[in-house]
């Protein structure tokens, strides 16, 4: 069976989710190039192979995507700022989120002329503190600086879409977790500082009552959705969920990392909420995501904790 993917371009691809989408496109793909100007990213995570090309750069580096694009059939767009950097630096984060996106796009429009997908991860994000739960695509929301330029990415990509005909798929990922993450990235969540504290002998912090909620996803089952909106013709200028469509509460969260460890009662530190910390609730509706991408998730929360234990201790306490 031939592999599905040519040549793929990978930017962020020595990120969490980007270095975990490049070891699966291994499987899939004859050539990788990775551009990653590792500002968040490890270079170590990046498989040494030969079908993979690395290279050290920013994706605003139209030079260089000039060069590479013409033989590019695949784009996969991970790179971006985060959440937490994007408040005490919005002029970066609209550098690299929006300016990086539109420039991607743009050099696309005039050299990629091989592309078949760009396929863009966008965020649950842009859905603020949603009115609606489980919460459509329709229920935007944009109160931070990072859903802003990550929402302003989805628009130029349709008009990408619309105006040149680049097929292009936006995937909405909700609080991706699982191996590979790591607390000392400032991209990481709440799942990995758990998982740090309690391997440092010291309480989970959680910021509030911890009765807010997030829309945890595994992440074998983020890159199986961005795979598939890789190649199937019906994502093609579609918008997607990538989630479970189940609320867990931080507490909950906390008391399932405790279960991994053995613990009977999670040790917890309270503490006041941070400028970020404005969802209460999140929980998306991923009906069109099951139907149309024929994607669904397959991993709970008590087995992604427990994979993730696995992975970071081997399965000892």
């Amino acid at each position: 069976m031939g592999k599905r993917f040519n040549h793929v371009l990978v930017t962020g691809g020595a990120g969490f989710i980007g270095s975990k989408l490049v070891a699966a496109l291994l499987h899939q793909a004859e050539k990788i190039t990775i551009i990653d100007d590792l500002s968040t990213g490890n270079r170590d995570e990046v498989p040494e192979h030969p079908a993979i090309t690395f290279i050290e750069d920013s994706i605003l580096n139209e030079q260089l995507l000039e060069d590479i694009l013409p033989e590019i059939d695949i784009v996969f767009h991970i790179a971006c700022r985060n959440l937490v950097l994007s408040v005490t630096d919005m002029k970066e984060d609209f550098e690299v989120n929006l300016r990086g996106a539109y420039t991607l796009l743009d050099q696309i429009r005039k050299y990629g002329t091989k592309v078949t997908r760009f396929v863009y991860t966008s965020t649950a994000s842009v859905y603020g503190d949603a009115d609606v739960l489980p919460t459509p695509l329709d229920q935007i929301k944009v109160r931070m600086p990072y859903a802003a330029s990550k929402y302003g990415a989805e628009q130029y990509a349709q008009v990408f879409h619309y105006l040149h005909q680049i097929p292009t798929t936006i995937l909405r990922l909700s609080n991706v977790y699982g191996p590979g993450q790591v607390a000392t990235n400032p991209y990481c969540g709440v799942v990995a500082k758990f998982f740090e504290a309690r391997i440092a002998g010291l309480p989970m912090t959680i910021f509030g009552d911890g009765k807010q909620t997030r829309d945890f996803t595994y992440i074998d089952d983020a890159i199986d959705a961005i795979l598939f909106a890789g190649d199937q013709k019906e994502a093609i200028g579609e918008i997607f969920n990538i989630a479970t469509g189940i609320e867990t509460s931080i507490l909950g969260l906390s008391e399932e990392v405790g279960k991994a460890f053995g613990d009977k009662t999670p040790e917890q530190l309270f503490s006041t909420k941070r400028t970020i910390d404005t969802i209460d609730r999140r929980c998306l509706a991923i009906e069109k995501t099951t139907q149309l991408l024929k994607w669904s998730p397959t991993i709970s929360i008590e087995e992604g904790i427990q994979r993730t234990y696995d992975w970071l201790l081997g399965g000892k306490p």
